[in-house]
């Protein structure tokens, strides 16, 4: 069990680039007991793609989920209401 939710959604637009893209990642539990982290990403208003790591401990999961994180605020994204 997930000791709590871990859900992000952020955007990055840019009207003079034509840039309006997205980043999403939550942390589940499988069917089997695992962790795994699943991202989302693409174009706003496109499906985009979808990369899903699996993980023995849920500490890894949160550890991977954090620099990601980091990383895409670097990068300029910044927060938005969920859309998944």
């Amino acid at each position: 069990m997930l000791a709590q939710p871990y859900h992000l959604y952020v955007e990055r637009m840019d009207a003079s680039r034509n840039m309006a893209r997205y980043y999403a990642m939550e942390i589940s539990l499988t069917l089997f007991g695992d962790t795994c982290l699943t991202r989302h990403w693409g174009r706003i208003g496109q499906r985009g793609q979808r990369k899903v790591h699996h993980f023995k401990r849920e500490e890894e999961a949160v550890h991977l989920f954090l620099d990601l994180t980091r990383q895409k605020r670097a990068r300029g994204y910044s927060p938005k209401p969920s859309r998944l």
